[in-house]
């Protein structure tokens, strides 16, 4: 083929610098690295491009030509002097191969946020402490985003950065640094209903003609302060009827349109919950009215989720969310007193704070929660006011008033008068 000439493949494309075509129809990019000839091989030039039949399926050749770019763009920067926070980020994210897919879908979500800012595309050796703090200021006051959102996108900025500073390419960790006086934390505790308000609103659900089909899943979220992820996850295997226990190790999401079974939220999250007569007849009513489908889908290994759409999938926790909203709006058209947002998180918070208000062991609650931190547990009951306080005072005082009377009625006689034994 004489210089110059523009080289074709079979389908007339034109050939990029490097490219050639065997007489088998195998695409060949040839390159060379510290003086050596290197090729790259595929029987595909575009990704679009059919893979031959009885040929091992690989990338395209314009696929590995531009992943060796990547390739050669690093080993000719062995200090990452020209690494990007992009790349950073990228990087630390290809590590983290074993989390759940609901953790991985929050990382490209962070990942799709920072594409549209100046910072992702700085280097990384050129960003100081200041840059990060001046960085998430402005996350939260220019572009509105809350507090918490703001503190999952430094979550995943400072272990990237973290990376970059353990294979050496930055001395310092500029995101390493307490968010205490750097922004303004907005977050609002979320607190349980009162136990009158729950009361009112499962009496509602129970008598309501719309919503009472649905009442023992609302009893169930209230008394048991399950995960609303924990409950979608049940299966009819995973409730020990004839010892009245809930076995917990799992709970079910959906990402974008894909249902997962991934494991509970912490460790401390795999447990065992007893059940109230209460709870039991509950889950014995969903077991009993729950209409078996021709076929039972099968998501993550398991079969017999107590509540199916229509397309005999599990329902997820989407689905109890906006039925939730839609109980309340309900409530509030009725009632002249309204009632607060409930969801089924608000029935957890509930549930941890009635057991709170009954003193039961913190211990034993952290259990029966999940909860892998004591201290989550122990907030809820610094959520406590006055009138607790004041009912923990009068039961205390009542304590010691019953003691007081048992040792009353225990009291040891009095020994006789001495006088009387004398000798006469």
């Amino acid at each position: 083929m004489a210089y110059g000439k523009i080289r074709r493949d079979s389908k007339h494309r034109v050939l990029h610098r490097g490219e050639s075509v065997r007489n088998d129809g195998k695409y060949i990019f040839k390159y060379h690295l510290f003086g050596k000839a290197k090729y790259l091989t595929s029987w595909r030039l575009e990704p679009t491009d059919k893979q031959p039949q009885g040929t091992k399926p690989t990338l395209s050749l314009r696929e590995m030509e531009k992943q060796l770019g990547k390739d050669l763009e690093s080993l000719m920067d062995p200090l990452g002097r020209n690494l990007t926070v992009k790349e950073c980020v990228e990087r630390y994210v290809a590590t983290k191969t074993g989390v759940k897919p609901s953790t991985k879908a929050g990382y490209k979500t962070v990942m799709n946020r920072m594409e549209k800012m100046d910072f992702y595309y700085k280097k990384v050796r050129e960003v100081k402490t200041s840059d990060a703090k001046l960085f998430l200021i402005k996350l939260q006051q220019e572009e509105g985003l809350k507090y918490s959102t703001v503190t999952t996108m430094r979550g995943v900025l400072r272990p990237a950065f973290q990376m970059a500073m353990d294979d050496d390419i930055i001395s310092k960790n500029p995101f390493q640094f307490e968010l205490a006086g750097v922004l303004y934390n907005d977050t609002v505790i979320k607190q349980g209903i009162t136990q009158d308000e729950m009361r009112k609103f499962l009496k509602f659900v129970h008598d309501d003609v719309v919503y009472c089909k649905y009442y023992e899943v609302v009893y169930i979220l209230f008394h048991t302060g399950l995960r609303i992820s924990e409950f979608c996850g049940l299966t009819i295997s995973d409730l020990d009827m004839e010892n009245r226990v809930i076995n917990i190790d799992h709970q079910l999401v959906r990402v974008g349109m894909t249902l997962y079974v991934q494991s509970t939220k912490t460790n401390a999250g795999t447990r065992k919950l007893p059940m109230t007569q209460e709870v039991y007849e509950c889950f014995q009513a969903i077991i009993e009215d729950r209409e078996k489908p021709k076929k039972e889908k099968m998501v993550g290994g398991r079969t017999g989720f107590l509540y199916l759409d229509k397309n005999g999938l599990p329902e997820v926790a989407m689905h109890w969310e906006h039925r939730f909203r839609n109980m309340v709006k309900r409530y509030n058209e009725i009632y002249k007193v309204q009632m607060p947002k409930i969801t089924p998180h608000i029935c957890r918070h509930t549930y941890c704070s009635n057991m709170a208000r009954a003193r039961m062991n913190p211990k034993t609650l952290q259990y029966l929660m999940g909860h892998s931190e004591i201290g989550v547990t122990m907030n809820t009951y610094t959520h406590l006011g006055y009138d607790d306080a004041k009912d923990e005072m009068i039961r205390l005082k009542e304590l010691e008033e019953a003691r007081r009377e048992v040792e009353k009625t225990t009291e040891k006689p009095k020994p006789a008068n001495q006088n009387m034994f004398r000798a006469v």
